[in-house]
């Protein structure tokens, strides 16, 4: 009975701020795999991966596709006309 008032309480105290900084700080993760067969012939796979985490998180990851990634320098995104 006490482990569950100490989980509620738990669930209750933590906030959407408290979760969301939580996530960026330490990355959260999510896979999946779907495949697609007919008649033990594979037709489609298609492998999902997300990563959801801080610019810093990422960076000490190893993940830093956005760095000499042209469309996110600074030039091209001054260069994109303002609606």
């Amino acid at each position: 009975m006490s482990i569950q008032r100490s989980t509620r309480h738990s669930i209750e105290s933590t906030n959407l701020a408290d979760l969301l900084e939580r996530i960026l700080d330490k990355g959260i993760v999510i896979a999946g795999d779907i495949k697609i067969k007919l008649v033990e012939v594979e037709l489609l796979t298609i492998q999902i991966r997300l990563v959801v985490c801080s610019v810093d998180k990422a960076k000490e990851m190893g993940l830093d596709w956005w760095v000499n990634n042209p469309a996110f320098q600074r030039t091209a995104i001054d260069a994109q006309p303002v609606a």
